[in-house]
């Protein structure tokens, strides 16, 4: 697996900002995805290595002093969901901690790991903001168009925008807007939980991601591709911090 567009990671944040726009033009937000035959969950996870991981820290502090990234990819067979292959990398990072810019942290190890399969996935699901970002270009719009692969991003929480009262049905959504545009959803995977907030990655609708989403929802909050994802790193940053 190579990337189709090459760029810097070592800039400073305004660079990042202008990274962002620019590749902002090779965005699609329509559907172009293919026959969807394998799907992946990817995350990533933050240490901190040397002389400064023997200070007590808070986690936040832990989190914006982190010097190493590992990155997680989690494929399965769809429409069955079988897991069929997994692979991990760790890199180390090249960007401060700024809101706003995260992929810059997690995409080049997220890279690095899907260099690791043996199949390119047909769809990445990733946990954090697609096209419900400030700038419209978060961490899945970012690594979609750097692979030029269908990707759909679906975060914990909100970066930007908001929604009306959504029902507490499971497979119930609502709309997810910055001002007067739809930027993504807000929606309900499990009755009487939070909802989950799904955003177009690259190559596909609104419309698709939202089924897609539901589609690899096991009746927990989060799809199982992101939260398999998340326990991957999970451990193994437990494994490498002992």
């Amino acid at each position: 697996m190579s990337s189709q567009v090459r760029q810097k990671w070592n800039v400073t944040p305004a660079e990042a900002r202008e990274i962002q726009l620019e590749l902002r033009k090779a965005w699609e937000g329509a559907d172009r995805l293919g026959k969807i035959r394998r799907v992946a969950g990817l995350d990533a996870a933050f240490v901190l290595k040397g002389p400064q991981a023997l200070k007590p820290a808070s986690s936040w502090i832990a989190l914006r002093g982190a010097n190493r990234a590992i990155g997680g990819v989690v494929v399965y067979s769809f429409p069955d969901m079988e897991e069929v292959e997994r692979a991990w990398a760790e890199v180390s990072l090249q960007f401060p901690y700024v809101p706003g810019l995260l992929s810059f942290r997690e995409v080049p190890v997220l890279l690095a790991a899907l260099k690791k399969l043996k199949h390119l996935p047909d769809l990445l699901f990733c946990d954090g903001q697609g096209y419900a970002h400030p700038r419209r270009f978060g961490l899945a719009c970012h690594l979609g168009v750097l692979v030029d692969r269908p990707a759909i991003g679906c975060a914990k929480s909100i970066l930007t925008g908001g929604h009306e009262t959504l029902r507490s049905k499971a497979g119930s959504w609502a709309a997810l807007r910055d001002g007067e545009e739809m930027i993504g959803a807000a929606a309900r995977t499990r009755e009487g939980v939070k909802p989950i907030y799904v955003s177009q990655g690259h190559r596909v609708s609104l419309e698709t991601a939202i089924r897609l989403t539901f589609a690899v929802c096991d009746g927990t909050r989060i799809p199982r591709p992101t939260r398999d994802a998340d326990r991957y790193v999970s451990d193994l940053k437990r494994s490498r911090e002992t």
